[in-house]
């Protein structure tokens, strides 16, 4: 749940400090983006070039670089910043922080930020347990900053005990939890369809239709920024996800299709049928290359299953079932008829009379229409927005059937 994310990591004097540069190869590793920042004191501890280095981009220690005359300003660190996590944070900065003092850049920056703040203190025993820090830990809880508590072990004075700081996998493991439980459609499982099907005729040649997927790979992109584990069912296509943690299942035949749907739609909460699933498919498929000649060719071929006719039958009570209709001419009833028949909550229309809509664009033009028969028209839009309205729907749903 890192992907995407802007973070700014600050880095306080404790020995603890060395295991700042395994964090953020992690956080890079799952998709963010690190802006160090560093107390002077840590500097002591581990160099800014080794964090510059691994996070590839300047580290900030001073409200001011002498050597380039630049100015670091906390305000636009913490207004860039989704998330500011301080690991380590020594006590001195979290009583710095509890009391609202800013004499370095760090502290300035957490009192400028916007986001959710996540500390990972790392001191000795006997500072860990004093009063003091208790006190300090729980002002700070109660300005919704967020605790990673430490673990338990050999401490650098050589005491033994609770105040090391926590490991950086447990870090990052830690903050992927916490921001996916407050996503909206955290722990929901969405099945989502996306690109065309090949029908064989031979070994090289296939019946297939214009579909780039785009529109179905925007919606589980969407689907897994909301918090939601995403299973992608994806036809041919170059189109790659956003988001490394959605499971794609690559299929080539409307058979194929239909066997990922029915294999992951009974675990599913919403299913989103964007793919353009062939309606035929040939009868015989030749074993080898049909050769040109003189003579026409005939194909005969045979009604696919209607994988969402399929999906509708199956539906459970709560489940959220959506389909798109792409058409030329009677774009509403047509729309409508396969709503109902299919059993479906509701249906994206497009039409390809609307310039920008369609397959292979970058953009779209859809009607919702929902079992109400509720219509909600859009304008032309990036498909990534679109994406966002289809999912706001879903969502909607998703807590209504709740």
């Amino acid at each position: 749940m890192l992907e995407g994310k802007k973070i700014i990591l600050g880095v306080c004097g404790s020995i603890a400090a060395y295991k700042s540069a395994t964090l953020i190869r992690l956080m890079i590793k799952a998709g963010a983006t690190v802006q160090v920042v560093m107390t002077p004191d840590a500097t002591n501890f581990i160099t800014p070039l080794t964090l510059s280095t691994l996070s590839k981009r300047p580290v900030l220690v001073a409200y001011f670089t002498p050597e380039t005359g630049e100015w670091n300003n906390h305000v636009e660190l913490g207004l860039w910043a989704d998330l500011l996590v301080v690991a380590p944070v020594s006590a001195n900065t979290l009583a710095k922080m509890a009391g609202g003092l800013s004499d370095n850049l760090l502290t300035a920056v957490y009192l400028s930020a916007k986001c959710p703040v996540y500390i990972a203190p790392a001191m000795d025993l006997d500072m860990w347990k004093h009063d003091a820090t208790r006190q300090n830990i729980a002002q700070l809880q109660s300005f919704n900053n967020i605790l990673i508590r430490p673990g338990s072990g050999e401490l650098a004075s050589g005491l033994y005990g609770e105040g090391r700081m926590a490991e950086p996998e447990e870090i990052v493991q830690f903050i992927s939890d916490d921001v996916k439980s407050k996503l909206p459609l955290a722990g929901q499982n969405i099945l989502v369809t996306a690109g065309p099907t090949h029908e064989a005729i031979d070994p090289v040649r296939f019946i297939g239709n214009h579909s780039s997927g785009k529109m179905g790979f925007a919606i589980a992109d969407r689907f897994a920024s909301m918090g939601a584990d995403v299973t992608l069912v994806a036809g041919p296509t170059s189109e790659k996800s956003t988001y490394k943690h959605i499971r794609r299942v690559d299929i080539t035949s409307a058979a194929e299709m239909l066997d990922a749907c029915l294999r992951f739609y009974p675990e599913s909460k919403a299913c989103v049928m964007c793919a353009a699933v062939a309606d035929y498919t040939p009868v015989n498929v030749a074993a080898q290359k049909i050769k040109k000649s003189d003579k026409e060719l005939h194909i005969d071929l045979k009604k696919t299953v209607d994988i969402l006719k399929t999906l509708g039958q199956q539906k459970e009570n709560g489940q959220v079932l959506v389909g798109f209709a792409l058409e030329t001419n009677d774009e509403e009833k047509n729309a409508i008829e396969k709503l109902q028949k299919k059993n479906l909550d509701f249906i994206v229309l497009n039409s390809l009379n609307d310039i920008g809509a369609g397959f292979k664009t970058d953009t779209n033009k859809i009607t919702i229409i929902d079992n109400k028969l509720q219509k909600t028209t859009f304008k032309l839009k990036d498909k990534e927005q679109v994406a966002v309205d289809i999912c706001s729907k879903v969502a909607e749903l998703i807590n209504a059937k709740n």
